[in-house]
Formats: structure tokens, sequence, C-alpha cells
């Protein structure tokens, strides 16, 4: 379930009411008249199906509570209530497949804002993966997968070439543009730092370290791999499971190849510092690719979904049309 909190206009809060109560994926519904003062209105409560919660939320922006009042859509946790197993029963579908489709919004806008966080975030991984590089050690590669904060503006691009929404799109692909950069800057001054002061031997080679040379080093499986990781970091993103987004963010290496190709770069490793790059545009396209299959697909299941609720009597009661 989840829970809505809704401050609708007097003049429309009626017709939410009945919208809701007609509904038989709702439980809990309370209403506090002219409790709001800002924006002024009435205070709606309700608990909603999670397969249904996107379906009202668009009927109340039909009714115009968008417009003139909001809607605040909260996860809850656990629930002790027939009330509400009936609500889910009639919902019908199983909650693990549904998307909220106003979370995964709220989701990607947060995740794909260009800002220090995120720079500091990016440049850091690249830093240790560089570390993880020049060193030979699989574990700092990993670690810096884990750091990196590159798959969220990669899931705002999907999101906004299956929404057509071309703000999420350029302000994903700003990030991108400018974040990766900058962290290969970082990641090529740094091993310059460690080749002028002795740290790493002048005559590093990639070639040398086989437990993380495979960075520079794309194949077939490089794709294969991009393209499962990419459907997975989309279905724990629209499902909301963060423990599956961190073996998603392990499992490619547009981090660790960012950072080979600084580390390439300042050694003069040429041969690597191509294939680093080889790898890092396979990863990033097969990641993109995949994620908006995956969405476009669970966005067709909503569709559906939409237009069968279009035809239900909650609508009428409400006075919305019916199709």
């Amino acid at each position: 379930m989840v829970h809505l909190r809704i401050v609708a206009p007097s003049a429309e809060a009626e017709r939410v009411t009945d919208l809701l109560e007609a509904s038989d994926s709702v439980s809990g519904l309370a209403r506090i008249e002219g409790a709001a003062r800002k924006p002024a209105g009435d205070v709606i409560l309700c608990d909603v199906a999670r397969e249904e919660a996107s379906v009202l939320v668009e009927d109340l922006r039909e009714l115009g509570v968008a417009e003139e009042g909001s809607i605040s859509i909260v996860e809850v946790a656990a629930q002790i209530s027939r009330a509400a197993d009936r609500a889910e029963r009639a919902a019908g579908g199983l909650a693990g497949d549904a998307v909220v489709w106003e979370e995964v919004e709220g989701r990607t806008s947060e995740a794909t804002e260009l800002n220090a966080n995120f720079l500091a975030f990016i440049v850091l991984a690249c830093l240790i993966a560089s570390v993880g590089i020049m060193l030979g050690q699989p574990v700092l590669i990993v670690g810096a997968m884990v750091v990196g904060p590159e798959f969220g503006p990669l899931a705002g691009i999907c999101v906004a070439i299956v929404q057509r929404r071309a703000d999420v799109g350029l302000r994903s692909l700003l990030a991108l543009a400018i974040g990766f950069p900058i962290a290969i800057i970082g990641a090529h001054l740094f091993s310059l730092l460690a080749k002028t002061t002795g740290i790493v031997e002048a005559n590093f080679d990639l070639d040398n370290h086989p437990l993380t040379s495979f960075v520079s080093e794309p194949n077939e499986f490089s794709f294969v791999v991009a393209l499962f990781a990419g459907t997975a970091g989309m279905l724990s993103l629209t499902s909301a499971k963060s423990g599956a987004l961190v073996g998603v963010l392990i499992s490619v290496t547009t981090i660790p190849a960012a950072a080979a190709i600084g580390v390439a770069a300042a050694y003069n490793d040429w041969p690597d510092w191509r294939g680093a790059i080889a790898q890092l545009g396979i990863n990033l396209a097969a990641i993109v690719i995949a994620g908006t299959l995956t969405l476009y697909l669970q966005n067709r299941v909503y569709q559906r979904r939409r237009l069968r609720h279009l035809g239900e009597r909650s609508r009428a009661v409400a006075g919305l049309p019916l199709e």
C-alpha cells in the first residue's frame, strides 16, 4: 500500500472524496475540512493499493488537484488492516510488480542533478578505481563501482525517452557530459602524481595486472553484462529495491573504464586508452538500451491498466468522463 496525503480546494474536495470512496482499491479514507492553509483547502488522507496508485493520481490530476492543491505519496512500510487487504485484492496484480510512476520520476529527478555532491562522488569513485588499477586490486575496483553515482543520470535518460521528458533527458546528459570528463581528468592528474613521485613504477602497464586489465579490454560479454545490468537496475529503481541496485553498480564497468582512460593517458599506454574508451562507450550504450526497453514494457503494462480504469464507476461518481 501507499499513503496519499491530498490537499484539495474546498470546491473540488467533494469530488475527490467521492472518487476515492468509490474506488475498491482505497482504504483508510479520511477528510479534514478546512484544515489546510497553504494551499488552502481540505486535507484528504487515504491508503491505496500500490498497483492503482498512479492510476488514481492521474484521476486527481484531471480533477485539478495538482494545480490548485497538492498530492503527496508516501510508501507504507507495514499495515495491519483487513480493509487494506481487501483493497489490495480488488486492485489485482502483484504489488511487487507495480510501478508508482510519480516515485520513479521523483527518484530520477533527484539523481540527475548536476551538483557538488554528484561531482564529488564521481571524482572520488574514479580516484579509488585508478588506485585499484595501478595496484591491480579488484576489491578497490568493486568499491569504486559502488561509490559511482552515474546510474542515476543513465536512468534519467531512460525515463526521458519513455515518457518524452526533454527536461529530464537534458539534465541527465549534462550530468554525464560534465561529470565523466572531470572524473577522468582527476584520475589522470592523480596518475601523473603517482608516476612523478614514484609511488607507482614508471613502466606501469595494465596488461601486467590481469585481475584488473578487463576494464580496458572490452569483448562481446561487456555488452551482454551491461544489458543485464541495465535491466536489473531499472527494475530495482521502479520497485525501490535499493539492495538490488548496489549489485547492479558492481556489475558494470563505467567508473573503472573512465578511470582507466585517465591512467592509460598518464602512462602513454594508448592501446589500453582506446580499449578503456570503448569499454566505457559500450557500457553506457547497453545500459541505456536495456533500461529504456525495460521501462517501456513496464509503461505498456501500466497503460493497459489505465485504459481499463477509464471505464470504472469511480470516475463517473467523481464526474470524470468514461471511455
